[in-house]
C-alpha cells in the first residue's frame, strides 16, 4: 500500500505556484517557505490530507499581514491609549510617511547638490505653531528629549526637582533613575504634597545645571497642597535654565484640556526649554520635541547624544505634516460633540444588541 505521505507536494512546487509566488513578493519569501513547511509537517502527521496542503497554504498567506501588529478597534474609551499605539496618524500624516519611505532629501539640498541640515521643515513646522520658541529639536521620544536636555545641561552637576514631581513612568520607568543614567545628581525640594519658591532658592548653586519640573499627568494630590508656578519659578532660577517636561505635547492652550499644560504657556511663563512627546496630544508619530530659547536648544542639538537619538525621515515627515496639515484625528476625537457621541454610541448598540447609558466620563 502507497504510504499518503509520498503524495506531499515538494516545496520547491508549492513555492512555484503563482499564488505562492504573488504572496512572496508581498510577505517575503522567508515567511511563505515557513508556511508550506509548516503545512507539510502537518500532513506528514496525518492533520491534513496531502491535497490539502496548496489550498491550506493559500488561505493561511491570503489575509497575512507582512508585519504582526494588526489594526484593532478602540472602544475603550481612552483616546491617547499607550498599548494601542497611543495617537493615530491623520491621513496626511501617513500619506507623507509613505513619500519618505524611499529615497528622499532628508539631508540634501535639491537646488545646490549639497548635504542640508536634517528637519529643517518640521523645525519650521514646529515654530510655526508655536511661536513662543525661538528654536526647536525633534529626537526619537519624548524621554530622549528629556535626557538630552538633562544630560547636555546637568552631566555631573545637580537638576534641582520638586519630590512631588518625582514620577514613575509606564513599564517601570522611573524619573529619578532616568536623570541619574545622565550623569546628574539629583537635588531634591519640598515634600511629595507641598513645595514653595524658597526650598528652591535655597537648593540653586554653583552645582545647579538645570531646574526641571514635571508635568504629573497621570496623578493628583489634592487637600493640603502647595505648589510653584512657572512664572515665580522662572524668577527663583535666576540664570539657571529652568525646564519644563509637559509630557503630552500640547503645543497650545486648548479649551477642552482646560488643565493641561501647554508649551506656548509655559514658554511665555518663563520656561527656557520644554520636553514633550509627538504622539500624545499632539496626535503625531513617536518623537521627542524640544523648545525654547534658540542658544540652550542650539545648544542641544550640538550635544553627541543628540545624534544617538535622532529623528529618522519617517518620524520627521509625518510629524511636519501632523503639525502644519489638517486637524489630527485625537483632537478631532477630543473636541466631538457630546451629542454625536451618543448617536454613534447608540448606532453601536443597535447593531450588537447593547445598552447606551449615562456616565459621568470626560475628557482629562
Amino acid at each position: 500500500m502507497t504510504d499518503p505521505r509520498s503524495r506531499i507536494p515538494r516545496t520547491d512546487h508549492l513555492l512555484a505556484a503563482p499564488a505562492m509566488v504573488a504572496a512572496a513578493d508581498r510577505l517575503g519569501e522567508r515567511r511563505v517557505r515557513a508556511a508550506v513547511v509548516a503545512a507539510q509537517e502537518a500532513a506528514r502527521r496525518g492533520e491534513l490530507a496531502p491535497e490539502e496542503v496548496a489550498g491550506s497554504v493559500e488561505r493561511q498567506l491570503a489575509g497575512a499581514s507582512p508585519a504582526s501588529l494588526r489594526p484593532v478597534l478602540n472602544a475603550t474609551g481612552v483616546v491617547v491609549h499607550t498599548n494601542l499605539g497611543r495617537a493615530p496618524l491623520s491621513g496626511a500624516a501617513v500619506a507623507a510617511l509613505v513619500d519618505a519611505a524611499g529615497y528622499t532629501d532628508v539631508e540634501l539640498d535639491l537646488g545646490t547638490g549639497a548635504r542640508s541640515k536634517r528637519g529643517v521643515a518640521a523645525r519650521a513646522a514646529l515654530l510655526a505653531a508655536c511661536p513662543a520658541a525661538e528654536e526647536a529639536l525633534v529626537v526619537n521620544n519624548g524621554a530622549a528629549a528629556l535626557v538630552l536636555a538633562t544630560t547636555a545641561l546637568a552631566a555631573g552637576r545637580e537638576v534641582v526637582i520638586s519630590r512631588g514631581e518625582l514620577i514613575e513612568i509606564g513599564a517601570g520607568f522611573r524619573l529619578p533613575d532616568l536623570i541619574a543614567s545622565t550623569g546628574a545628581r539629583l537635588r531634591e525640594v519640598g515634600t511629595t504634597n507641598r513645595t514653595h519658591a524658597r526650598d528652591y532658592a535655597e537648593a540653586i548653586g554653583p552645582e545647579t545645571g538645570c531646574v526641571l519640573k514635571v508635568h504629573p499627568s497621570n496623578f493628583r494630590v489634592e487637600g493640603f497642597t502647595a505648589d510653584v508656578p512657572l512664572a515665580e519659578l522662572r524668577t527663583v532660577c535666576g540664570d539657571v535654565p529652568l525646564v519644563m517636561d509637559l509630557g503630552s505635547g500640547l503645543l497650545a492652550a486648548d479649551p477642552a484640556l482646560p488643565g493641561e499644560p501647554d508649551a506656548a504657556s509655559a514658554l511665555a511663563a518663563g520656561a527656557d526649554v520644554v520636553t514633550a512627546s509627538g504622539d500624545k496630544l499632539l496626535g503625531g508619530p513617536q518623537a521627542g520635541i524640544l523648545l525654547g530659547r534658540a542658544e540652550l536648544v542650539s545648544r542641544l542639538a550640538k550635544h553627541p547624544l543628540a545624534r544617538a537619538v535622532r529623528a529618522d525621515k519617517l518620524v520627521l515627515a509625518a510629524l511636519e505634516a501632523t503639525v502644519g496639515g489638517p486637524e489630527a484625528p485625537v483632537l478631532a476625537y477630543l473636541h466631538a460633540d457630546p451629542e454625536d457621541l451618543r448617536r454613534r454610541a447608540e448606532r453601536l448598540a443597535a447593531r450588537v444588541g447593547g445598552t447606551v447609558v449615562p456616565h459621568d466620563g470626560r475628557v482629562g
